[in-house]
């Protein structure tokens, strides 16, 4: 609207103006609860076609005294008559066989809602308890369709002076919003005098919808709205607050609302018109690519004519080759049967063959006679032997010539347009990061095959700070690397830096072109480089109670005879046999980082790092582990050695599915009183810091910290397990080793721990 109240855009305007039902401009319109306006008339009609009772309507404003123009449509409300269904209803009876009389209580069940199917948003929206009586009138729409219609002059009825006096009725120039009444200018001088309380009436256009001075409530007469309940989004009254309805609601008084509501829609309002060069360019983009979509329109279906052109042609040349076939086959035939026929005839008496032989016999000659009828009577034997075992020289039928043309037809009709592969599915169970990133996906069931994939990955910067579980960070990285033209469903990604969190998508790709991403996924880069190194079994190993898989990483510990004996007499004296294993290096400097896996099963496994020397010293001299002086985890679970110097190993002690970590977690703002146990993780990742002196344990599936703990670094330190009783452990394989086209290798036998889990958190 302008300056002056004159519409900008009238051929727009006109278009928010007409009700969805008749598309006309809308008349005495109403407010549904889903806060889209219909005329009210237009809303009877629908709710008569649902089989509703039609609803007590008030007169269309024709004049001031036919305009509803105090409240809403409920102010005249007039009693719904008694139709014989509803007196039915009424004296309908009850159990026992008796009639429930008006004025009786009774039980009946409540009346279905009254369901209105808002043509705007496409839905049932249901109304309240007296239906269309209780919507309030949309009076600013009404105000505006008739601005609208001064402006554009499209009132073609003009509007009459109310109390000029006929046949001198002159049109009216103003109306008066207090008398609702439209007066020439002599009769609005005249009714409102000068000195007088009527001259202080608001005058305004001459119009035939007043509004109302004071919007009042409809279910509570004479109170005015006053407030706006934010949850439920409708106006109040005093006394419509105070239901409990809306206790608990956010509830402004009208005047706040109204001013936010109009400051909000002045600043959407700006911000269009100040983006006008952008909406403008955006509709030239739209335009512009209609217009690419027509033409690639008109190339495809130009080529799709030309396929099935080919196709019509290699079947009609193929209706010309078959056709022929069938067609010398019968003519091969019918010379056959013709040759067979033509044998046939000359047998008959009037035949050639037959009268020959007739004069044939009256030669008297005797040598002359066998001379010539030597041939003949050979004719005659092979005719009458034909005679006899007569038989078709060719089938009449074409049954080897039948068309199975089935599979053709489902093909025909299985033609359809090529698809690009649907997005495809990241294995989590096979995904990982570790010294390199390993990345293994599948596509559905029901995708188009693909050519080749095309992997993306980004590190999420900020990520040694993110909270982890997949949230996306608003500082991640926006450039993406890609791996193009990858064959299989599995590729490694290297050269990552640690301690990061890498975002992986992929997506394939055929000859119509690439399809959908795979949702992405995060993996988290170990905190330190990867130790690669194997089981040690240098150290006397007891071959009856340890076993070393392929490779020298995987361990077992099996219950041989020394073991049972031990076990045999633990009751006597407590005397268990702890079985160390190391690694085959050490290292005095640097951060690293190695992860493995236990078996759930295990009785007891420590997992931890240790001075060569003093882990040598401590497997040749074993100790009696029912000793108050036996505790391999001296100091890192004691308080008061906090302030000596650091151990010369640190273990971490599992089993039964459970670990048990030391009170004094890093991670954790107060120190528990007692150590505590919780699930062993799928992979326990463990952190060598030299520098520091520090060991870290991690759940190596999220890289989750569970426990920090120190160590003396002063001496060549090299991780360590130990066994005790029967357990098994796996260490975590290289990426780099594995190939990308195959699984990765199982497990040796009786290990039932998955030892690939991965570092994923799915968005």
């Amino acid at each position: 609207v302008g300056s002056k109240g004159t519409f900008l855009y009238p051929e727009f305007m006109e278009r928010e103006l007409r009700c969805p039902v008749c598309d006309d401009m809308v008349k005495q319109p109403i407010l549904l609860p889903c806060e889209h306006s219909v005329c009210l008339l237009c809303a009877s009609d629908m709710l008569v076609q649902r089989g509703f009772p039609p609803p007590d309507l008030p007169p269309e404003p024709r004049s001031p005294a036919s305009t509803p123009n105090s409240r809403s449509p409920r102010q005249h409300r007039r009693p719904t008559p008694r139709t014989p269904e509803h007196l039915e209803h009424i004296l309908r009876t009850s159990k026992g066989g008796r009639i429930t009389y008006p004025g009786r209580r009774r039980k009946d069940m409540a009346p279905p809602p009254m369901l209105f199917p808002c043509p705007s948003c496409q839905r049932d929206v249901e109304l309240a308890e007296n239906g269309l009586t209780d919507c309030p009138r949309n009076l600013t729409l009404e105000r505006i369709v008739e601005r609208y219609r001064h402006t554009l002059s499209l009132g073609s009825i003009a509007i009459m002076c109310a109390f000029c006096k006929p046949p001198q009725s002159l049109d009216a120039t103003k109306g008066c919003a207090d008398c609702k009444a439209n007066f020439c200018n002599e009769c609005f001088k005249l009714y409102h005098p000068w000195g007088t309380p009527r001259a202080q009436h608001e005058h305004i256009l001459p119009t035939n919808n007043f509004r109302p001075k004071v919007l009042t409530c409809t279910e509570h007469e004479q109170e005015r709205l006053q407030w706006y309940c934010c949850a439920c989004r409708r106006l109040l009254c005093p006394l419509c607050k105070l239901r409990r309805m809306h206790h608990g609601h956010k509830v402004l008084p009208v005047t706040q609302a109204y001013q936010a509501l109009k400051d909000q829609l002045t600043k959407e309002v700006n911000y269009i018109l100040a983006n006008q060069e952008t909406i403008q360019s955006q509709i030239t983009q739209l335009e512009g690519t209609i217009k690419h979509m027509e033409a690639n329109g008109a190339v495809a279906l130009g080529h799709l004519s030309r396929c099935v052109k080919d196709l019509a042609a290699s079947i009609a040349e193929r209706l010309g080759v078959l056709s022929a076939a069938l067609e010398g086959s019968r003519n091969r035939r019918e010379e056959a049967l013709s040759a067979q026929a033509s044998a046939r005839r000359d047998m008959l008496e009037h035949a050639g063959m037959m009268a020959y032989t007739h004069e044939l016999l009256k030669e008297t000659d005797q040598p002359c006679f066998v001379q010539a009828a030597r041939v003949t009577h050979n004719r005659l034997v092979k005719a009458i032997a034909n005679l006899q075992c007569f038989s078709l020289s060719a089938d009449s039928s074409f049954r080897h010539f039948h068309l199975d043309a089935t599979k053709e037809i489902k093909l025909i009709e299985g033609l359809a347009f090529i698809r690009a592969p649907l997005a495809p599915v990241i294995d989590t169970q096979k995904t990982l990061a570790y010294d390199q990133l390993f990345l293994c996906w599948r596509l559905p069931q029901d995708s188009a095959p693909a050519w080749h994939f095309s992997v993306e990955y980004r590190r999420r910067t900020g990520a040694s700070g993110d909270t982890w579980g997949g949230t996306r960070s608003p500082n991640a990285s926006t450039t993406w690397q890609r791996l193009d033209e990858v064959r299989g469903t599995s590729a490694i990604v290297d050269q990552l830096q640690i301690d990061s969190v890498y975002v992986m998508r992929v997506r394939g790709c055929n000859k119509a072109g690439f399809g959908d991403y795979s949702e992405e996924v995060y993996l988290h880069t170990p905190p330190a480089p990867v130790l690669s190194f194997s089981l040690d079994s240098r150290w006397g190993l007891h071959s009856d109670r340890l076993a070393l898989g392929k490779g020298q990483t995987y361990a077992r510990s099996v219950p041989g005879i020394s073991l049972l004996k031990v076990a045999d007499r633990a009751l006597t004296s407590c005397h268990l046999t702890a079985d160390l294993l190391v690694a085959d290096l050490a290292v005095s400097q640097g951060r690293h980082y190695w992860a493995c896996s236990v078996e759930p099963s295990s009785y007891l496994i420590k997992v931890g790092v240790g001075q060569e020397a003093k882990l040598q010293e401590w497997f040749h001299q074993p100790q009696d582990m029912a000793s108050p002086r036996y505790d391999p985890d001296s100091g890192h679970d004691s308080e008061a050695e906090d302030g000596q110097d650091s151990p010369s190993f640190c273990f971490l002690t599992m089993g039964m599915g459970k670990i048990l970590l030391p009170r004094g977690q890093k991670n954790t703002n107060s120190k528990p009183a007692h150590p505590y146990t919780t699930p062993l993780p799928p992979r326990l990742g463990v952190c060598l810091d030299c520098d520091e002196g520090s060991v870290s344990f991690y759940d190596a599936h999220s890289l989750r910290l569970l426990w920090e703990g120190h160590v003396d670094c002063s001496a060549p330190v090299c991780p360590a397990f130990c066994f005790i009783g029967g357990g098994a452990l796996q260490l975590q394989d290289l990426v780099a080793s594995r190939s990308i086209e195959e699984d990765p290798p199982p497990l040796p036998p009786k290990v039932t721990i998955k030892t690939r889990a991965t570092n994923f958190s799915q968005e």
